[in-house]
């Protein structure tokens, strides 16, 4: 194996058996580190909620806006459509929308 050089220079991997032939477990998580990871969970947790809070305080911030505008533009559209049929002497023979 001389064209992969590095090969040559891994350890092989180390397999830990008792004298039964079973493999021996792995170490357990230290509790602190347990501890570091649901601290973490929560706060993505937490950080998800506020957007989705605040994204919702924005769009309840934005909607008497929203209807304010419609409004105005639903009375201007009227007044111009009074504005015609007084100018073209439809008056009320055209039907109410």
């Amino acid at each position: 194996m001389r064209h992969i050089p590095c090969m040559n220079k891994r350890n092989p991997p180390d397999l830990e058996m008792t004298l039964e032939g079973e493999f021996v477990s792995p170490p357990h998580v230290p509790v602190a580190t347990r501890l570091l990871a649901w601290a973490i969970v929560a706060a993505v947790v937490a950080g998800a909620l506020f957007l989705a809070a605040f994204a919702l305080w924005l769009a309840m911030l934005m909607l008497p806006v929203a209807i304010g505008a419609t409004l105005i533009a639903w009375s201007i559209y009227r007044y111009r459509l009074w504005r015609e049929q007084k100018a073209f002497g439809i008056g009320r023979a055209m039907p109410r929308s």
